[in-house]
């Protein structure tokens, strides 16, 4: 068989649609996704073509049963990047940096291939120039105190991203906090919401109506079922968080008066509460600032955090919320 422009183009696309372990996807799946892109190919010749790109690519086919799936290894580097700048290098590292407290290790450990490449590039750099590696020039310093992000099972978390994409519905088991043993049952996979370290999925289970919140550290197994999903006519992911299904609803618009310490509005400054906001000296040298923010919980807890570095002055029922809160802590502490 001669060598076309047309067998490199087909090959490539094969290669870009290969997922990597634990994944899989197997020759059939491969053949119709090809001629959904318009190559002319039948399932031997797209057998023939992973034999082939198996010799010279990290690839690996699961044999264990019928129909074989073919997937990237694991630790394969990363095929979409041919190479990276040492700005964009520097980049991928520092967002390494940021997000290794705030996703999930198995989310993390999906970007590596992408992180290694950087780590090569700039170890090349130090290597070839003498200078100093870039582990000693760059930091993160967590803004809020760092906290453990549970662990997901990789198969469960690629499961229920392949639910979400195909809107297909999966048998997930399920382990409640205060439950003694997991249940399992279908769910609807309607999204996916990160707050702080922990990862929900957003669904609903067999054929209820009702919207649950499951944690993704709490399924202990998930398996892709042929069954479309049974989408709520009325749903829509930002409606539902803005319900408050998640705790950090917000109330409504408000006006913000609040002074702070100067020590504490100094990054204010730099990362201001919304774009009208406004900060003035005051006489006794705190900073009084007003800005139009969303009154959430989120919002609340940020100011109670700084404890009597601000004072919150406007609105009134919010000033009278964290007054009271006060009180009951004083007089907690005070036993």
């Amino acid at each position: 068989m001669s060598f076309t422009p047309e067998t490199l183009l087909r090959q490539w696309q094969t290669l870009r649609m290969i997922p990597r372990h634990p994944r899989k996807i197997t020759a059939t799946v491969l053949c119709e996704s090809l001629k959904q892109d318009g190559f002319a190919v039948g399932k031997r010749t797209v057998e023939r073509d992973l034999q082939s790109l198996a010799m010279i690519f990290p690839l690996v086919s699961d044999e264990r049963s019928k129909p074989f799936g073919w997937s990237w290894q694991k630790d394969a580097p990363a095929f979409d990047l041919p190479g990276v700048s040492n700005s964009e290098a520097i980049t991928l590292l520092l967002a390494r940096e940021h997000l290794r407290t705030l996703l999930p290790a198995s989310t993390i450990a999906q970007l590596q291939p992408y992180f290694a490449l950087a780590e090569q590039k700039l170890t090349a750099l130090e290597q070839h120039s003498g200078i100093a590696g870039w582990q000693h020039k760059v930091r993160v310093i967590p803004p809020t105190q760092p906290l453990l992000a549970p662990k997901i099972g990789e198969a469960v978390q690629a499961t229920l991203h392949e639910a979400l994409l195909h809107d297909r519905q999966c048998l997930v088991t399920y382990q409640k906090r205060e439950a003694t043993k997991p249940e399992s049952y279908p769910v609807h996979a309607l999204g996916l919401v990160q707050r702080g370290q922990v990862l929900y999925l957003v669904c609903t289970i067999k054929s209820y109506p009702h919207i649950r919140l499951l944690a993704l550290h709490r399924i202990l197994a998930a398996e892709l079922l042929s069954d479309a999903i049974s989408h709520p006519a009325d749903f829509d992911l930002d409606a539902y968080i803005a319900s408050g299904a998640l705790g950090w609803f917000p109330k409504e618009t408000i006006h913000l008066k609040a002074f702070f310490s100067a020590e504490v509005a100094a990054h204010l400054y730099e990362t201001p509460l919304s774009e009208d906001q406004l900060m003035k000296e005051l006489a006794d040298g705190r900073i009084q600032l007003t800005a139009t923010v969303q009154e959430t919980l989120q919002l609340r807890w940020w100011l109670q955090g700084f404890g009597d570095a601000v004072e919150v002055v406007k609105p009134i029922h919010l000033r009278k919320q964290i007054a009271e809160s006060v009180r009951c802590l004083a007089e907690r502490y005070g036993k």
